[in-house]
């Protein structure tokens, strides 16, 4: 039997690991207290986006998937996460406690944390190689383990979602409050948070299913003529606090394994946080049968293409309490 304990350092490792995770607009809302047994992720309110988040949902799936970051990285150090969500009624904000046990980390274990590293928001034209359907079922049953599903869009569901997400778009263009939201996290230069403008691509109003646009872009698009991207929609059967934390989970556990695939991927949120545009969604797409969460965009990119920078992360000391909460 293994005998080992956890250490606040080996907590600390993970939250390193763990805060490479994608945020709504990078703000990287989360903080984590640590004591020698344990670690406790708590949502940073600070940090919330209200006009662009105005339920709190995508706050709560960026924790989501920081929390699976974070159990990914135990694992590899040989450790099973054990996590109680929503552990304190009077307390908000305490969204997870994680305790471990020894282990040995799998080949898949493996696998993921190495695709923390590689992973980025690749919000740029995909080439026209499909994604072979054996990959797209592998990516999407890696929802099911949290609670979730993750539905493939097929072609006759992509205009219905296509007209979501323009309609998002359109009606953000003209809301004051959230253009000053986007002006505040996005286009940015040398910053430790935020969307950095040389990591988005110029908005492509011809494409079939859009994707958010941001201040400022600075990255040179791909000049494919024909965008292979496949969407899945993450959903859940619930539409409570800890089904929205699971799902975060959820599209982490994607997004890592279809970079582990050799895919690009990114999330996309914007049409479900508006709240008609989210219920035709779950009407359109997962035929009233789930509550969509986030939206995963999954395709490939040639080697010949240039890497995509890394966004970069706020400091582990700056997101870490070393045993202050209760």
């Amino acid at each position: 039997m293994d005998q080992r304990q956890p250490t606040a350092e080996i907590f600390e490792d993970a939250v390193a690991m763990a805060v490479r995770a994608p945020s709504v607009h990078n703000t990287q809302p989360w903080r984590w207290r640590i004591s020698e047994r344990s670690v406790d992720l708590y949502a940073d309110p600070a940090r919330r986006l209200p006009s662009t988040d105005p339920t709190g949902r995508a706050l709560l799936l960026s924790c989501g998937a920081a929390l699976h970051h974070l159990r990914v990285a135990l694992a590899v150090q040989g450790w099973s996460a054990e996590v109680g969500y929503l552990p304190d009624p009077a307390d908000h904000d305490h969204l997870a406690r994680i305790s471990v046990n020894a282990d040995t980390p799998s080949r898949d274990d493996i696998d993921l944390g190495a695709a923390i590293v590689h992973r980025r928001s690749d919000r740029r034209r995909y080439c026209d190689r499909r994604v072979p359907c054996g990959r797209l079922r592998r990516v999407a049953e890696r929802a099911v383990p949290f609670g979730a599903v993750a539905r493939v869009v097929p072609p006759p569901l992509r205009t219905p979602l296509g007209r979501s997400t323009r309609t998002a778009a359109r009606r953000h263009a003209h809301d004051r409050a959230y253009l000053a939201e986007l002006a505040a996290w996005s286009g940015r230069h040398g910053t430790a948070d935020g969307v950095p403008a040389a990591n988005t691509p110029r908005p492509r109003p011809e494409d079939d299913i859009s994707q958010r646009a941001f201040l400022a872009p600075e990255l040179a698009d791909t000049s494919f003529a024909t965008d292979g991207s496949e969407w899945l929609v993450i959903g859940t059967a619930d539409d409570g606090r800890r089904s929205e934390l699971r799902a975060g989970e959820a599209a982490s556990a994607l997004l890592l394994t279809a970079t582990s695939l050799g895919m690009a991927s990114c999330l996309q949120t914007e049409p479900l946080e508006v709240a008609e545009l989210r219920s035709a969604i779950r009407s359109d797409v997962l035929h009233d049968c789930a509550h969509p969460q986030a939206m995963v965009r999954l395709g490939f990119m040639p080697t010949s293409v240039a890497p995509l920078p890394f966004t970069p992360r706020r400091e582990v000391h700056e997101v870490i309490d070393i045993g202050v909460r209760a």
